[in-house]
């Protein structure tokens, strides 16, 4: 079992949050004016009603502007702590949709995920902190879903840190992540609004760098990319080896494996996505 293979699972649970047609209509429901700012209030929400700067840096891989178009506005329209709710609320909702049994399983995940969840270090983790502070809900389903969604958090704060102590910024990863893979940079660069003037000036600071060749890896780019990710998977995995026994870790790794198949073979969940989430 690695930090990977956890990620994989949580996150396969957490990005129906994205993509469900359950939370989609939540977040109109709430007041939030089209698909992005949705996404930004509700994945900020429980940072409170903050500013765009602080989204811009919490989250990393979005042009500024393309922030701005939502946040602070999305806060005019509905209150943070009503969008906590109601996310957890549809995201329960979508999973039920995709996952019939998902009760009994969230009654035997839930106490080990709030274990792992509470073990992690706040520190330098703004969207992880924001989340593990937000009252546990007393739905069995919401509380797999926060709690999958807390660990998330725990693990993107620490990639960001990580992005960041190399000096590469959110359009960069991308393109790194694009050269890496051969995945059509529309995937990901059209979802982060990012434009061509930021995309070529991006590319330039790589090949500067030595990073980047005729828009492929170099060796120095490969090993820049396997750094960050190993930095990421030696932080994510912490508050699993603080809280959980190895039989544990086990344990909760086979238990994950099906909701996340389930989940992913709903087809709530695209591939390619602009996650880099793999299928199972």
């Amino acid at each position: 079992m690695s930090a990977r293979d956890f990620w994989i699972r949580i996150e396969s649970i957490h990005a129906v949050t994205y993509f469900a047609p359950e939370s989609r209509a939540a977040a109109g429901d709430a007041g939030l004016q089209g698909f992005w700012m949705g996404y930004f209030g509700f994945r900020a929400a429980p940072m409170g009603a903050v500013t765009a700067g602080v989204v811009e840096a919490a989250f990393a891989n979005f042009a500024p502007s393309m922030v701005r178009r939502a946040i602070p506005d999305a806060w005019s329209y509905a209150d943070p702590g009503s969008l906590v709710e109601a996310r957890a609320s549809a995201a329960a909702a979508a999973l039920r949709a995709a996952v019939p049994d998902i009760d009994g399983l969230a009654a035997d995940l839930n106490p080990m995920l709030e274990r792992a969840a509470g073990a992690g270090s706040p520190l330098g983790r703004p969207l992880f902190a924001a989340n593990l502070a937000v009252s546990t809900p007393d739905d069995p389903v919401e509380q797999l879903w926060q709690w999958c969604t807390t660990l998330r958090e725990h693990r993107g704060d620490g990639h960001v840190a990580a992005l960041a102590a190399a000096g590469i910024d959110g359009c960069q990863a991308h393109q790194l992540l694009v050269a890496e893979r051969g995945l059509p940079p529309a995937l990901f660069f059209d979802n982060r609004g990012w434009d061509e003037e930021a995309q070529h000036t991006s590319l330039e600071v790589l090949r500067s760098r030595g990073l980047v060749q005729d828009e492929e890896l170099t060796d120095l780019g490969a090993e820049l990319r396997a750094q960050i990710e190993a930095i990421t998977d030696e932080r994510a995995i912490e508050p699993y080896d603080a809280a959980l026994a190895a039989t544990e870790q086990s344990e909760l790794l086979d238990a994950l494996t099906p909701l996340a198949l389930a989940i992913q073979r709903s087809d709530v969940i695209p591939f390619p996505n602009p996650m880099g989430l793999p299928e199972l």
